[in-house]
Formats: C-alpha cells, structure tokens, sequence
C-alpha cells in the first residue's frame, strides 16, 4: 500500500507555475517536472513530459524483467524528447523549451527512478534522508571534480545552468536508479523551488513530524514559501 500527497505552488516571486506533475496510482508511476525556456514555454514543455509519459505508459504493460523495463523507459523518454523537441521547432515562441523530470515506478519492494535535469527523489527512513538522484547542473560537474565544495555550490553564480534537460538536444540520456523499500520508508519527489529554500535537516524535520502525505506535501510547500518562495515549488510524498 502507497500513501501519497502532493502540492505545486507557483510561488512568491513568479507570476506563472512552470512545474507540472502526473500520478498514475494504479501503475505506481509518480512524475515531477520543472519547465524552461522563455515566455509560457517552459510550462508547456513540462505539461508534454508527463502528459506524454502518462500517455505512453496507459497503453503498455511494464515488463517484468528489469533490462526491459530499462529499455521500455528509454524508448519512451527518447519519443517524449523528441515531441518536445521538434514542438519547439515548430513555434518559434516555445524555441529553446525543455524540461527536467524526475518519475518514480514503484513494484513490490523496489522503488525505480528515471531522472534528468535537477528534479530530485529523496528517501527518508530511520531518521535520515538521503539524496537518490544526481543533479544534471554545472555546479554539481565542479562538486564531483572537487573544484568547489557542497556549500560552494549552494551560493554559487551558475548553480541553476542545467546540463541536461528533457527536450533540450536532440538526444537525451536519462539516469536510472533502484532502491529497496520498506514499510515506514518516505519517498520525496521536488523541484527546486522546494530544495532551494529547504535544506535536507529541514525536509527530514517535516518528514518527521506529518504522517498524512497530503500535509507533509502542503507544508514543505508552505515552509519554501516562508523561506522566501523564489522559484516554483511541486510536491509528491509518498509512504510505504
């Protein structure tokens, strides 16, 4: 049984909501994305996403195997990338679109996790969260390479260059992850405009604190707004 909230915001400081989200509750398939590119650009390109994954997925099986199910994934990020893509080149007002997406799969006691752009899944368990995907940014390229630190890279000038976006290039690879799950277990799905204003202590408080996942969403939403709001907040929270 999976327990699940969710909130988007459009924030303080932005006058439209860029982020889009999709949840398919009898396939527990969960999505987040974080549109960009000029004009109302970037919101479109995030409503594709995962208007398009959901789309993909309603009319196929997810095979069992987990090869094929990797390959099954892929194929449907490289269509959706390239309706994006080619949606750009058609109005020149949606030129330079694109979109992060992060999207959850969960089956029996796994949890699976496609991941591209800044987009983050967090896990929390026992007291502690953990960070389940990699940031596609510059910043988080100098933090590998040990040219600046973590906390470098929070304040850093450059630190929302994505490096990898759905839509953004012709051909795009997306990161897999798989975790094991377990009862109690806590999966966070955001955009930046929560882990922005929110640092993980802080997440892991409100985890903590919230057992319903619908008020756990709405005040992590509420505590990036009174943090200062200065970017699109969504929300998916999901217990095991």
């Amino acid at each position: 049984m999976i327990h699940a909230g969710f909130r988007t915001d459009a924030g303080k400081k932005r006058r439209n909501n860029e982020d889009s989200y999709f949840i398919l509750p009898g396939s527990n398939i969960y999505m987040v994305a974080d549109g960009v590119g000029g004009h109302n650009s970037g919101e479109l390109a995030s409503r594709l996403a995962v208007g398009h994954i959901a789309n993909e997925l309603t009319d196929g099986r997810i095979p069992e195997s987990e090869e094929e199910m990797k390959r099954y994934f892929s194929d449907i990020i490289s269509k959706v990338n390239m309706e994006i893509w080619n949606e750009s080149f058609l109005h020149s007002e949606s030129k330079g679109m694109a979109t992060t997406l992060v999207m959850a799969y969960i089956r029996k006691d796994k949890a699976f996790f496609i991941n591209i752009g800044d987009s983050r899944a967090y896990i929390v368990r026992n007291g502690n969260i953990k960070q389940l995907t990699r940031d596609h940014t510059y910043t988080e390229e100098l933090v590998r390479e040990g040219s600046i630190t973590r906390e470098e890279a929070r304040v850093h000038p450059d630190r929302n260059v994505i490096t990898r976006a759905l839509g953004g290039e012709i051909k795009v690879e997306a990161d897999f992850y798989k975790v094991d799950i377990f009862e109690g277990d806590i999966i966070i799905l955001c955009t930046d405009g929560l882990y922005g204003e929110l640092e993980e202590d802080e997440i892991l408080k409100f985890a903590d604190r919230y057992e319903n996942m619908t008020d756990l969403s709405r005040e992590l939403t509420n505590e990036a707004n009174r943090k200062g709001g200065n970017d699109n907040i969504t929300v998916i929270s999901l217990k095991i």
